[in-house]
């Protein structure tokens, strides 16, 4: 934590400067601090010991001091070999912090101000989500949006899940169809071998790791560079069930996906048009189902080829005509349509 500061705070959490000690102090004892009045000592926000209060964004709550010593130890620790003399003066000074106030006095819940919190920055993000890791001993749960897993995503996470591996943990990872076609993500599964297990959907929500189904993580705005930690039993829960009922929808990673019944439409296209009939634009079909524009445009093309419509709203019409307007099994589908240039019925 040592030298994280800026120019005029070059210091670490365990020797704050005396302004710093003020305010934290105050916001220890008072369970918050207006975030203005926190402005002189930015030092307390990259440190973290003062972070974003999820209900009021002009307020910041201070970071129990027990997970403020856990976090200094840690670090310490790391690098004993040129800093154990700090270690006593990370104790001190947060065993002086924890007698202030209420948020050391949680009981046996979990501690006021920690249920929701906003990680600010990439590097908070990945200290968190490696200290879950950490602290995991029987599952994990993901939720990955998007198409084609980039490598660099599947890299930067590899070495929680080789960790997770390691120590037995349950892996299960929901994606979108259009992930099957990525390498590496094949390669990453066959890496992890039977402790992970895969499976897709045509869409799926935003981003969701959960651990041991006690914490969970999701994004907070549009670029990933905020997101929310969350440990409130009721919202972890919340989530679990999201989760486990998309989990029962998806079609595993090593099963083919369903025919659609009808010839010369794909399962994406049957996709699409389903989106296209509940009015989206293209760039929202897109994006929910993980491909490009220009790949979403060719396939809305090879729809109205091949059902033989000259014109959007005609394409809508068509897709209606033939039931692709909404969800189904291709079970459940009975014949009903010939499409233009065809002899007979080939929806069954």
């Amino acid at each position: 934590m040592a030298g994280h500061g800026t120019d005029e705070h070059p210091h670490g959490a365990d020797r704050l400067c005396d302004a710093g000690d003020r305010v934290y102090s105050r916001a220890v004892r008072r369970g918050r601090v207006a975030r203005r009045d926190a402005e002189p000592v930015p030092c307390l926000l990259e440190l973290a010991l003062l972070h974003p209060d999820p209900d009021d964004m002009d307020w910041l709550v201070p970071t129990s001091p027990q997970e403020v010593m856990t976090r200094l130890l840690r670090g310490v620790y790391d690098e004993v070999s040129a800093s154990q003399r700090r270690v006593g003066a990370a104790v001190a000074a947060v065993e002086r912090y924890s007698g202030l106030g209420p948020a050391t006095q949680a009981g046996p819940g979990v501690a006021e101000g920690a249920a929701i919190r906003v990680l600010d920055g990439l590097s908070r993000i990945q200290a968190a989500m490696d200290q879950a890791t950490e602290a995991c001993t029987t599952e994990v749960l993901t939720v990955q949006p998007g198409g084609i897993r980039p490598e660099h995503e599947l890299t930067e996470g590899l070495h929680r899940a080789l960790a997770l591996r390691g120590r037995g943990v349950r892996m299960r990872d929901l994606y979108t169809h259009v992930a099957r076609h990525g390498q590496g993500l094949l390669n990453y599964l066959e890496l992890m071998g039977g402790s992970v297990e895969a499976r897709t959907l045509d869409e799926v929500i935003d981003r969701l790791i959960l651990f041991d189904r006690t914490v969970a993580f999701i994004p907070a705005n549009a670029d990933r560079t905020l997101a929310l930690e969350l440990r409130h039993p009721a919202l972890v829960e919340y989530l679990v069930t999201v989760f486990e009922r998309l989990w029962r929808l998806a079609i595993p990673l090593t099963a083919p996906l369903p025919d659609t019944g009808i010839e010369g439409i794909s399962h994406r296209e049957q996709s699409i048009a389903a989106l296209l009939a509940e009015g989206h634009q293209d760039a929202v079909i897109a994006e929910r189902l993980g491909i490009s524009v220009r790949t979403c445009r060719a396939h809305i093309a090879r729809l109205s080829e091949t059902l033989g419509a000259a014109s959007r709203t005609q394409l809508g019409v068509r897709i209606a005509q033939v039931g692709l307007d909404g969800p189904r099994h291709p079970a459940d589908v009975t014949p009903s349509v010939t499409l233009p240039g065809q002899e007979s019925p080939t929806v069954r």
